[in-house]
């Protein structure tokens, strides 16, 4: 079950040498008619969001990370309640030190990939925020924060890396498969081998 109200106040927020811990995530998902011939990264798309307060640029979710959860939990939670999606936490993407534009209070980031499983028609701040699915690059140019962006290339690295070693391994198991002969055609997501024909009588003799 998910809950359809934000925490608010911060009497339980968490703090590190003075530096007010958030924490959120990049919540991703792959495109349905990808294949292998694709650019690595126009596999995939990532969800960015509209800012509570107006103005330019978007973000990625984030929060205070409370007393009271896990870094993950807080991860998901703010998730939910900023872009109503849910789906697996991964392994953390970095964390990052930076102040706010008046430079008046200073901030831990920590951020995680989320890939996503499910979207929900109701959320939290559905009222006030947008949620946008976009690709890679213009991510790149819409996102407003400079933290953001760097956790967004960390995680193009990991999952064009990951591509990489998929392909690489698929394509050698096709290979072993048939014995060192035969051609290779993608469709799709799939690969099939074509073995060579058997050599007629003529060939033969």
């Amino acid at each position: 079950m998910v809950v359809l109200v934000s925490r608010s106040g911060r009497h339980l927020q968490r703090y590190n040498k003075g530096r007010r811990q958030v924490v959120g995530c990049i919540p991703y998902r792959y495109k349905d008619n990808f294949d292998l011939s694709m650019g690595d990264e126009d596999a995939f798309e990532v969800l960015l969001i509209s800012p509570q307060r107006k103005g330019k640029g978007l973000l990625f979710p984030k929060g205070g990370w409370e007393k009271d959860e896990t870094i993950e939990v807080a991860a998901r939670r703010e998730t939910i309640e900023e872009a109503g999606v849910c789906g697996d936490i991964e392994g953390k993407l970095g964390t990052w030190y930076f102040e706010n534009k008046n430079g008046d209070t200073a901030y831990e980031g920590h951020m995680f990939p989320l890939f996503v499983k499910e979207e929900l028609d109701l959320w939290p701040e559905k009222d006030i925020r947008e949620r946008f699915w976009m690709s890679v690059q213009e991510a790149r140019k819409l996102c407003q924060q400079g933290w953001m962006k760097e956790a967004l290339e960390m995680l193009v690295s990991r999952l064009t890396s990951q591509r990489r070693r998929t392909k690489i391994d698929l394509f050698s198991r096709i290979c072993r498969g048939s014995g060192g002969h035969g051609t290779v055609l993608r469709l799709g997501c799939r690969a099939q081998v074509l073995t060579p024909p058997p050599p007629s009588p003529a060939e033969e003799a």
